[in-house]
């Protein structure tokens, strides 16, 4: 459906929509349907004081896309030097040492259950023949 098929106030409102931002924001974050604020709209008319505070400022905006776009430049860097780092790694030697690593956590692993077997083996003699200690 374009814009043209709409009723003329439903038009207003989505052009009043895209001049309050936060008041998107404020929409989704809060949960509220479209229709509860299109009413409060009919009603108060878009002049009313109370929209003032949905309003963004164009510093505001400059400032958020300055950042977001810094942001994405620090991504894009980052990503850039993950590129280079996994380009110079050789996977051969990567392997070999995650060899080396599983088979000292097997060695580990034998250890301590020797360990279990002598700490179970010398048990002292009076509780391997049921007696107690007073």
């Amino acid at each position: 459906m374009s814009d043209q098929d709409l009723h003329p106030s439903v038009s207003e409102f989505k052009q009043f929509i895209n001049k309050h931002p936060q008041l998107i924001k404020e929409v989704r974050k809060s949960g509220k349907p479209w229709q509860d604020i299109y009413e409060k709209w009919v009603l108060l008319g878009e002049n009313d004081p109370y929209w003032d505070r949905f309003k963004q400022a164009d510093g505001d905006n400059n400032e958020s896309k300055s950042k977001d776009n810094q942001s994405n430049e620090n991504n894009k860097e980052l990503f850039s030097q993950l590129l280079k780092m996994t380009e110079s790694v050789d996977l051969e030697k990567v392997q070999r040492q995650m060899e080396q690593f599983s088979s000292s956590i097997s060695t580990i692993q034998e250890i301590i259950s020797q360990f279990k077997q002598t700490k179970d083996t010398k048990q002292p003699t009076n509780e391997r023949m049921g007696w107690f200690r007073d």
